[in-house]
């Protein structure tokens, strides 16, 4: 079941009513069009560059910030892994929403954790709910620390955003995917370099169209059918780097 149903806390009429919005977006092809545009745009611009989540930098879109609390306040997860900590507002905003739920902790994977970002996680008042793993997220030894973490957790929520080839997002989903409960997801971002125009050149980048977080994720769900991609979230976002990112484990 879709993560917008799992909590409806308002009246009945205002959840039908929210619920036939979202799906009417789902073909609203004049409002999907310019919310791509717009996001292209952005990116141009590093527009997502300018946010933060209580002190530390968030490089990400405000609208997928929002999606993630939505879905962590759902699932009520007792392990959140995160891959791609850069200066350390994802890890952040998960932990104080787990501080708000009153359980669970984060690891963080990075392959290069900068010694003073490392230092304000560990001083920030939710650092005591955050780990740090420095290492590249596929590395065997990487795996296993974090399959320890996770050992005996009932529920487990992954979110991939690190290095963005297909090849490394498809080894992280058939590392981290497996660990995600029933019902809680496998959060993969950037799907959107797929989407881009044809003629968006990413420079100083190994990733582009036909080598991304999408084409691993349209590979690795051809087998994987416990999962679903969640497209409500995607048809309430609009705007949002993870389209087709949203994977729930339903099985």
């Amino acid at each position: 079941m879709p993560y917008l149903e799992t909590t409806p806390s308002a009246h009945p009429d205002y959840q039908l009513e929210k619920q036939q919005r979202i799906a009417a977006f789902a073909d609203d092809a004049e409002f999907r069009a310019l919310s791509n545009q717009w996001r292209a745009m952005a990116l141009e611009r590093k527009y997502m560059n300018n946010f933060s989540w209580l002190g530390r930098p968030l490089i990400q879109l405000p609208m997928d910030a929002m999606a993630l609390q939505e879905i962590i306040w759902a699932v009520k997860p007792d392990l959140i892994i995160e891959t791609g900590v850069a200066h350390g507002g994802s890890v952040v905003l998960s932990a104080s929403m787990l501080e708000l739920l009153g359980h669970g902790e984060v690891v963080g994977i990075d392959i290069d954790i900068r010694p003073h970002n490392r230092q304000a996680i560990a001083a920030h008042p939710m650092g005591h709910r955050i780990s740090l793993i420095e290492g590249s997220s596929v590395a065997p030894e990487v795996v296993a620390q974090v399959k320890a973490l996770a050992a005996g957790k009932k529920k487990v929520l992954v979110c991939l955003d690190s290095n963005h080839t297909h090849a490394h997002v498809l080894a992280e989903l058939n590392a981290y995917a497996e660990l995600v409960s029933v019902g809680s997801y496998c959060i993969v971002f950037d799907t959107f370099v797929e989407d881009m125009p044809d003629d968006y050149v990413w420079t100083d980048r190994p990733w582009g169209k036909g080598d991304n977080p999408k084409t691993a994720v349209w590979e690795w769900m051809k087998h994987n059918p416990g999962f679903v991609i969640d497209k409500s979230v995607e048809d309430r976002l609009l705007v949002t780097s993870a389209p087709d990112g949203f994977l729930q484990r339903i099985a």
